[in-house]
């Protein structure tokens, strides 16, 4: 049997489709940025009554889906690895559970049969329709689709015609699915919102760590989001980029010439990520579709920390919600409240620090948005999950300039922090230091 009729033979309704899972499964989905599968999971959600304690694991809630909204309980139970704005309402209120790890470790347990670890019932991916040779692409982000289709128990794949094609290691062959629904979606645009001020200021300091030649990776949030975008990396030259996103603004820098990746140990010439992140620029994904300067692979390869130390110069720039003394770097909860996750950030982090000539460069902005609390703080709260242990603490960038921790003492660190610290705290953070530190 030739792939096309292989193909037409596992075709069915997205009806159908969703009917396949069973009360007391485990459903895993990609999210959304970079393509998900829009008409299995808004079919998914009409089974509300129909069926019981469906876990439904997803990597982050990007979009209100219907079985968030509250009396779906007992039909869906959700599990996110990456609290975004609106799973952050669910982990609130309890509704909503949240798994913790590392993103290239993320299918360990379950492959390595892991005890009391449950397997994936059914996996839907979104992918394009199959080339001449029957093989199909996972688009813009490829995460950890690939190995789910190989454990999976069933696996339901949505054929978008609108989803790119990208090299790499982002194609699944007509016959690992099982099951093939065609629905056509755009990957929604999202509002880019002005870059604040205090970021612009940041990213000035920033690009004073880039030198010529370093691998980057920007990391998601406020800044990474911004930073390819405010000219403070167009006067570098021959950057290249391995990272888990590629982020807004990556596809100009390429365009300009700026990142080249001449000077790559692994991909050189090449654009690697797990996941292109456009927010629905259609010219950015027009640039990517079927380019061969980007590759896309599954995060446990892009994100492990032995891959990222073996490219000379590479520097990480990711964000934190707070910073203590020490060195802690704290990018997921304040207390017990979850805000993010973890995401790449600690492999990148570490994977910079582990290479030949590497950087890890956090930023923070000094205060609160109201400017009542700092964010460099003698001390974590309870409960506060620590995402970069302060062993591997580099540069810390606010508004107010850069420490520098590699190296330092306590007392050091605690200096150089407390001169990047909003003005208004100095004083009070420098008493409590002296009380921490000092004799």
């Amino acid at each position: 049997m030739g792939w096309q009729e292989e193909y037409e033979r596992k075709l069915v309704t997205v009806e159908e489709a969703v009917g396949l899972v069973k009360s007391g499964d485990k459903v895993v989905f990609m999210p959304p940025h970079g393509g998900h599968p829009v008409a299995l999971t808004e079919m998914l959600a009409t089974r509300v009554g129909e069926v019981k304690d469906v876990e439904i694991h997803m990597l982050t809630p990007m979009i209100d889906y219907a079985f968030f909204e509250p009396g779906f309980e007992e039909s869906f139970k959700l599990n996110f690895g990456f609290v975004s704005t609106i799973g952050r309402a669910l982990t609130d209120e309890k509704r909503a559970d949240f798994f913790p790890g590392l993103f290239s470790l993320v299918a360990k347990a379950e492959s390595e049969g892991r005890p009391r670890t449950k397997k994936t019932d059914v996996f839907m991916v979104s992918v394009s329709p199959p080339d001449k040779h029957g093989y199909c692409s996972f688009g813009a982000s490829v995460w950890g689709k690939k190995w789910y289709v190989e454990s999976a128990k069933t696996v339901i794949a949505e054929v978008n015609k609108n989803q790119i094609r990208t090299y790499g290691d982002s194609l699944v062959h007509v016959s690992e699915i099982d099951y093939f629904v065609e629905h056509d979606s755009i990957t929604p645009k999202y509002v880019v919102p002005e870059t604040e001020e205090y970021l612009k200021v940041i990213g000035q300091y920033v690009g004073t760590l880039v030198k010529d030649r370093d691998t980057i990776a920007l990391g998601a949030g406020a800044l990474g989001g911004s930073l390819a975008t405010q000219g403070v990396l167009d006067d570098k030259h021959d950057l290249g980029y391995h990272a888990e996103n590629c982020l807004r603004g990556v596809v100009g820098l390429v365009r300009e010439g700026v990142i080249t990746g001449k000077h790559k140990n692994l991909h050189p010439g090449k654009v690697v990520c797990t996941n292109v992140d456009a927010t629905g620029d259609q010219d950015d994904l027009a640039f990517i579709n079927n380019n061969p300067m980007f590759e896309v692979y599954p995060q446990e390869y892009v994100l492990n920390i032995r891959t990222l130390a073996a490219n000379d110069n590479m520097v990480a720039i990711n964000s934190a919600l707070l910073i203590d003394f020490t060195g802690q770097i704290a990018s997921e909860s304040i207390g017990h409240r979850m805000y993010t996750g973890s995401g790449g950030q600690p492999e990148l982090a570490m994977g910079a620090m582990l290479s030949k000539g590497g950087r890890s460069i956090t930023t923070v902005r000094s205060t609160t948005s109201d400017g009542k609390l700092s964010r460099i703080v003698p001390s974590l709260d309870p409960g506060t999950i620590v995402t970069v242990p302060r062993n591997f603490a580099d540069y810390i960038v606010t508004e107010y300039g850069i420490a520098s921790l590699l190296g330092k003492s306590q007392r050091e660190r605690a200096q150089e922090l407390i001169g990047i610290a909003h003005p208004d705290f100095r004083s009070e953070l420098t008493e409590q230091a002296r009380r921490l530190y000092w004799p």
